[in-house]
């Protein structure tokens, strides 16, 4: 989670909304990790786990991400979570809850849905109060 808070400092940087996203294998080793670049890019695809996914893809050369970790600071919104149940990926983490979107459990629970091809583990939480704190600062500072 410290890599993907580093991450969503670099997207507050770039005036983004601050979310990093890492992606990790099964033996723990950083494959890839991203920030939001909605605004750098103008690109509203530019969510920092579909640009890690992306990324891990790449790099692995495969699409299917099974045996792999994302940890991101927000939960997923429904765009991401399908991408994510799609993926393959075998394991959800992530800091702080989305009340307004969040599709991992806070709104809708796209990963644990029944019609969902794939199941990930899903760990919510992790250092929620660190990732909400950069959440709150980053939208007071635009209030």
């Amino acid at each position: 989670m410290d890599l993907a808070l580093a991450e969503a400092e670099l997207a507050a940087a770039h005036d983004d909304v601050p979310v990093g996203a890492v992606v990790v294998d099964a033996d723990g080793e950083v494959i890839e990790r991203a920030h939001n670049r909605r605004e750098v890019d103008q690109d509203p695809l530019g969510h920092a786990e579909l640009l890690a996914l992306r990324r891990a893809a790449e790099v692995t050369g495969r699409w299917r991400l099974d045996g792999c970790t994302l940890v991101v600071t927000l939960e997923p919104c429904a765009m991401c979570a399908g991408a994510l149940v799609s993926s393959r990926i075998e394991r959800i983490v992530y800091g702080a809850f989305d009340d307004k979107a969040g599709a991992v459990g806070s709104i809708w629970d796209l990963p644990r849905d029944r019609a969902s091809l794939h199941h990930p583990t899903v760990t919510s939480g992790v250092r929620a109060e660190d990732c909400r704190r950069l959440l709150r600062t980053f939208f007071a500072a635009r209030r």
